[in-house]
């Protein structure tokens, strides 16, 4: 490194977090240090939990509007994880985990499925898809015989005669156990557009394939190497509460093949999860469990005790939360995940930052501030993969993003994440909204993983350990920014401008 004196710039991230300030991550920002390597060599794998590994610091958080199966499968396919929402029955979520890991390919397979007796009456009868399969009962626990293109059926000239007497014949089909390379091959020696993928054992059509797919996901930037289990399957998270009843919904999801679960509570540091802690480490010792949330030493060192993997930080930073605002309690999320990664890293316990995201730059704030994972909610919303369908409000199109608080999320259930009980008043501590369309997480993901790596890059920190090693050792130095430094860091001073991040 050029020149060897010394200089005193900026504060060291253990005196500047002890001076009684709650800093979001807007707050603050890093001093550049020294380059002596390219971006390219950035290295984003890290630590979920003690046992589980990611080639990229990122989980989709536990919302009914943000992770159901095509979310989760999207995420390992990237090479984070994702964590299936617990506002729904048992069986509903066991049926979404399951859905996930029968899954190897990350599309969003929305087709109709029709008997050969049927008629199509109306281009409605396809749904969203440009393809209806057809199968012998119409279920799609039976076996394929052909398909129907919309583009087709538009040009029949007539539309009124049942669907065998103009379907083209389809005799194949694949394991969903397949990836996207084996069904490629397969498309290219048949010679045909598309192919069912079926579960092994009961046949149940899974997705339907097709090659515009295929072409599509491989025009997608480099992806990280995708998260797998030891069987081959995508590693997937769930969410469960604290109740009694839970330990039956655990139940499901361990048969369901769940790799991490999440006890899921807005103020973690309860009686209530350190007996469930201690309940699921008992009764399934090799299933990891994930606490939180918590953003105070005292708190994470209570379930550190009682024996989590992993710490998910966090309370009241997430964009639809009002928790700070209704309650009174939380903490400004750089803060927060300063305080609790110091006294976790005393016991390898990875911490997961959840909420306040809103940009790539944030990523690069909670990881170099010690999280090893990064928990995203608005950030993945109204993504392609993001559970919900399309609308427009004023010309934009946008899907309904929710928080875990509102009382619409409430009233399906997840008053538990916050200690509610049934029979009593319900306190909203979130707001139910919507989100633009951001296209597939696919092309979306990797684009902002390489604007980390680039934030990296600028502190000289190659890999997240190295990050966490030159904060500790104070030589990455930090400083709080005014609010006229906040507005200098944006765009400032134009009529108008449009802003592309790629």
């Amino acid at each position: 490194m050029a020149g060897a004196v010394s200089f005193e710039d900026g504060f060291p991230a253990e005196k500047l977090f002890s001076q009684g300030y709650s800093y979001t991550y807007d707050d603050v920002i890093f001093l550049p240090h020294y380059i002596d390597f390219p971006t390219d060599s950035v290295q984003l794998n890290t630590k979920l939990t003690k046992n589980i590994h990611l080639s990229i610091p990122c989980v989709s958080s536990p919302m009914d509007t943000v992770t159901e199966s095509y979310m989760a499968v999207a995420m390992a396919y990237l090479g984070g994880i994702g964590i299936i929402h617990s506002n729904n029955t048992a069986s509903e979520q066991f049926s979404i985990l399951q859905s996930a890991k029968s899954r190897r390919i990350p599309v969003v397979s929305d087709f109709e499925i029709k008997s050969p007796s049927d008629v199509i009456e109306s281009e409605s009868d396809f749904g969203s898809s440009s393809v209806i399969l057809i199968t012998e009962t119409g279920s799609r626990k039976s076996r394929v015989l052909g398909y129907v293109l919309k583009s087709d059926w538009m040009n029949l000239k007539n539309q009124e005669g049942r669907v065998c007497d103009y379907m083209t014949k389809l005799d194949f089909s694949v394991p969903s156990s397949y990836d996207l390379d084996q069904i490629t091959g397969f498309l290219g020696q048949k010679g045909i557009k598309l192919v069912p993928t079926v579960k092994d054992g009961d046949g149940e059509i899974v997705d339907l394939v097709t090659m515009d797919d295929v072409e599509r996901i491989n025009e997608f930037p480099k992806r990280g190497l995708p998260s797998l289990g030891p069987n081959g399957e995508f590693l997937v998270g769930a969410a469960i509460g604290t109740r009694e009843s839970d330990k039956e919904r655990l139940e499901y999801l361990v048969k369901g093949g769940a790799d991490v679960v999440v006890l899921d509570s807005s103020q973690g540091n309860s009686i209530y999860q350190l007996d469930m802690i201690k309940y699921i480490k008992n009764t399934y010792p090799q299933l990891d469990v994930i606490g939180g949330n918590v953003v105070t030493m005292y708190q994470a060192q209570n379930l550190i005790q009682a024996g989590v993997n992993g710490l998910r930080v966090g309370m009241g930073s997430g964009s639809i939360c009002t928790t700070q605002e209704v309650c009174a309690v939380g903490r400004g999320q750089a803060t927060a995940v300063y305080k609790v990664s110091s006294i976790a890293s005393q016991s390898g316990v990875p911490v997961i930052a959840d909420g306040g995201i809103s940009n790539s730059g944030h990523i690069v704030k909670a990881l170099v501030l010690g999280a090893s994972t990064v928990m995203m909610g608005s950030f993945l919303a109204g993504s392609t993969e993001a559970p919900g369908a399309y609308e427009y409000q004023n010309g934009r199109r946008v899907k309904k993003y929710r928080g875990m608080g509102s009382l619409e999320a409430m009233t399906k259930g997840s008053d538990q994440r916050y200690l509610g009980d049934k029979s009593k008043l319900k306190i909203a501590q979130g707001v139910v909204g919507a989100v633009a369309d951001k296209g597939p997480i696919l092309k979306f993901v990797p684009y902002t993983m390489h604007a980390v790596k680039q934030g990296f890059q600028d502190l000289g920190a190659s890999s997240l350990e190295s990050a966490h090693n030159l904060l500790r050792s104070k030589i990455l130095r930090l400083e709080v920014r005014t609010g006229a430094a906040q507005v200098e860091g944006g765009v400032h001073g134009l009529v108008s401008y449009e802003k592309k991040s790629f």
